[in-house]
């Protein structure tokens, strides 16, 4: 079983450079929550930082659906393209072995904060990414 730290450590150098393309492109931060029994949308909505407030729509989606065209290899991905959803590969199998129960959390309408996370069993501690997803 590893730390925090470890499986923080092993975040950052999987998304090091990696941009989240939306209509703005932003880059992951890690996030560690601890004490916390479950990730509630009130949870949520006090540690994003977005205008909505206290009202903000909180919708909740796989991993595997948040970072679908990213990771995808697509036939017409050029050779820097394929080698970007590689790393986007790495970086879901990294949250996946490490987390148990790694979800998407998207806070609010048009200016999206989104929290990858999950359990790290060793811990009970939640921790993953965070960034920003600008839908218009």
């Amino acid at each position: 079983m590893k730390t925090d730290a470890q499986v923080l450590a092993e975040l950052e150098q999987a998304a090091a450079g990696l941009l989240f393309m939306s209509e703005s492109d932003h880059p992951f931060e890690t996030v560690r929550w601890e004490a916390l029994a479950e990730v509630t949308p009130e949870h949520l909505r006090s540690v994003a930082s977005n205008e909505q407030g206290a009202t903000a729509a909180v919708a909740s989606e796989s991993v595997e659906e948040f970072f679908r065209a990213t990771a995808s290899e697509a036939d017409w991905k050029g050779a820097a393209d394929l080698a970007t959803a590689r790393r986007y590969q790495t970086l879901m199998r990294v949250l996946n072995d490490n987390l148990s129960g790694v979800r998407v959390h998207r806070i609010g309408e048009v200016d999206i904060h989104a929290f990858i996370v999950g359990r790290n069993d060793s811990t009970g501690n939640w921790l993953g990414l965070s960034t920003r997803v600008i839908e218009t």
